[in-house]
């Protein structure tokens, strides 16, 4: 079954209440000397200033 779509206004406004997100991948640096990766979806304008606080 084909899914249903709307279009004009409502789809709009439907679309640009949708949060945008991005993938962070941060490392840090164990006590054995390996790097871990921790990954975190952050919203899109707030990438710069995740990325800032979690600097080492």
């Amino acid at each position: 079954m084909a899914k249903k779509q709307t279009f004009g206004s409502d789809a709009l406004a439907a679309k640009a209440s949708q949060r945008r997100m991005a993938k962070v991948i941060i490392s840090t640096k164990n006590e054995s000397g390996k790097y871990s990766y921790r990954e975190t979806m952050v919203d899109q304008d707030n990438v710069k200033d995740f990325i800032q606080k979690n600097k080492v």
